[in-house]
C-alpha cells in the first residue's frame, strides 16, 4: 500500500484553483463600476494577498528572496512577448519629430530617475552603493503590459496621438535600456572594482556593444521573419494561415538568438516587432498576430500579479517607512518631475507633457531585473529591494491603473491643427 493516500487536498492544485479564480474575479468585479481592464491589476494583487494566506506554506514556497530564478524566468517571458507586441502595434514611423519625446524620456528622464532613486537609496535608506544603483535600475523601466490602457491601439487601427505614441515607444525601449544600469550595479558590487574596468567592461561592452547588437539583431530577425511569413513562397505564404503561434515562435527565436551573441534581447524583441510590421504593414495578419500575442502577455501578467500579491505579506518584514517613502517619491515626484523637465522643448502641450511625465507605469520589468540580479549575485539589501519593488508595483497599479485611461483619453483628443491623431490615419483606414 502507498504511504500517501491517492485523494486529498493538494497545495499545488489548490494554488491553481486560487490563481484561476482570482484572475476571473479581478477581471469580472470591475465591470460593475468601469469598463477599463487595467482596473483589474490592483485587484489581482489584492486577490493574491488574500487567497495565498489561506493556503498553508504556499507563500514561503514562492518567496522571491529564495526563488529568484523562478521569478526571473516567468517575468522574462512576459516581458519579451509584450515588447514584440508593442513594436507590432505601432502604425506610423514616418515622422522623426514624433520620436523626440521618446528619445528625451530615454536619454534624460530615465537616467535622472535612476540617479535620484539611487541617491535616496544610498543617502536616506543607507543602502550599499551597488544596492542603491540596483534599486534605481530595476525601478526605471515603464511597463509595456500594465500601461496598455495609455498606449496606441492594435495594428492598422490608426489614431496614434503623440501622447500615446510617446508612452508606447518609451515602454518598448526602456526595458532594454535599463539593463546597462543593472550591470553597473553588479559591477560596483564586485570585490575587485576599478574605474578602468568600468570604462572598458561596462561602457564599451554593456552599453555600446550590447545595445547596438540588440538593435541590429532585432531588425535583421524581424525582417527575415516577415519575409518568411509574407513573401516566401509566393502564392502560399504562412501569413494566409493566420496562425498566431508564429508570434510566440518569432519572439523566442529573436530573444534567444540575440542573447546568444551577447546583445540585449529586450531591445531586439521590440525592434523586431517594429521591423516585422513594416513588411506588408496593412496586412490583416498583423491584427490576428497582435490578438494572439496580447492574450499571452495578459495571461502571464495576470499570473505574475496574483503571485506578487501572494508573497507580498512575506516581504513586509523587509519594508520600512524609508523604502516605502522611496516608492511613493518615485511615482509622485521623481518620475513626474524628470519626465516634465526632459519633455521641455518638445511639441507636446503642457497638459500632454504632464500626462506623459506622470504615467510611467511600473510593473513586470522590475521583477525580471531584480530576479536576474539576485540570481547572479548575493545582494546585501535583497529583502529591501524586493519589498520596495512589490510596494511600487502595488501603488502603480492603484494610482496609474485607475486613472491613466481617463487622463490620457482627456488629453489625447484631435487637435485643431489636425495633428490629434499623431499624423496617423483615422481608425480603420490605411494611410495614403
Amino acid at each position: 500500500m502507498p504511504d500517501q493516500p491517492f485523494y486529498g487536498l493538494s497545495s499545488y492544485h489548490t494554488t491553481l484553483m486560487a490563481v484561476g479564480l482570482g484572475i476571473i474575479l479581478a477581471y469580472w468585479l470591475p465591470r460593475f463600476v468601469t469598463g477599463r481592464e487595467p482596473a483589474a491589476s490592483a485587484l489581482l494583487i489584492g486577490v493574491g494577498m488574500i487567497s495565498f494566506q489561506l493556503i498553508p506554506d504556499l507563500p514561503g514556497a514562492l518567496d522571491p528572496r529564495e526563488q529568484s530564478r523562478f521569478w526571473e524566468v516567468l517575468s522574462e517571458i512576459a516581458v519579451i512577448v509584450a515588447l514584440f507586441g508593442t513594436g507590432l502595434r505601432i502604425d506610423n514611423l514616418h515622422s522623426f519629430t514624433r520620436w523626440s519625446p521618446t528619445l528625451r524620456l530615454l536619454a534624460l528622464a530615465m537616467p535622472l530617475t535612476i540617479g535620484a532613486v539611487a541617491l535616496l537609496g544610498w543617502w536616506w535608506a543607507g543602502m550599499t552603493a551597488a544596492g542603491a544603483i540596483m534599486l534605481g535600475a530595476v525601478l526605471a523601466p515603464t511597463d509595456p503590459v500594465l500601461a496598455g490602457d495609455v498606449q496606441v491601439g492594435p495594428p492598422t487601427e490608426g489614431g496614434e496621438h503623440p501622447v500615446r505614441f510617446a508612452l508606447t515607444t518609451e515602454a518598448g525601449l526602456n526595458d532594454g535600456l535599463a539593463f546597462p544600469f543593472v550591470y553597473l550595479a553588479l559591477f560596483v558590487g564586485m570585490a575587485q572594482f576599478s574605474y578602468p574596468d568600468l570604462l572598458i567592461d561596462w561602457f564599451l561592452l554593456d552599453v555600446l556593444y550590447r545595445i547596438a547588437v540588440g538593435t541590429l539583431a532585432g531588425a535583421a530577425i524581424g525582417w527575415a521573419l516577415a519575409r518568411v511569413l509574407f513573401v516566401i513562397p509566393r502564392g502560399n505564404v504562412l501569413a494566409d494561415t493566420g496562425s498566431g503561434v508564429l508570434a510566440l515562435a518569432g519572439v523566442l527565436l529573436c530573444y534567444g538568438a540575440t542573447e546568444l551573441i551577447e546583445g540585449y534581447g529586450f531591445i531586439a524583441c521590440f525592434v523586431a516587432g517594429l521591423t516585422f510590421r513594416r513588411v506588408e504593414e496593412h496586412h490583416a495578419f498583423h491584427t490576428k498576430l497582435h490578438t494572439f500575442n496580447e492574450a499571452i502577455e495578459l495571461s502571464l501578467t495576470a499570473i505574475l500579479l496574483v503571485l506578487v500579491g501572494g508573497v507580498f505579506p512575506l516581504l513586509w518584514e523587509d519594508l520600512d517607512w524609508v523604502h516605502a517613502g522611496i516608492a511613493v517619491a518615485l511615482l509622485l515626484v521623481i518620475r513626474p518631475l524628470a519626465g516634465w523637465l526632459s519633455l521641455k522643448g518638445t511639441e507636446l502641450r503642457p497638459r500632454e507633457r504632464a500626462v506623459v511625465a506622470f504615467y510611467g507605469v511600473r510593473g513586470i520589468g522590475s521583477i525580471y531585473y531584480l530576479g536576474f540580479a539576485t540570481s547572479h549575485m548575493e545582494m546585501v539589501n535583497e529583502g529591501s529591494l524586493w519589498a520596495t519593488i512589490a510596494l511600487t508595483i502595488l501603488l502603480s497599479t492603484v494610482v496609474h491603473g485607475l486613472t491613466a485611461g481617463i487622463a490620457v483619453d482627456h488629453v489625447a483628443k484631435p487637435r485643431p491643427d489636425g495633428d490629434g491623431d499623431g499624423n496617423g490615419p483615422p481608425a480603420g483606414e490605411a494611410p495614403t
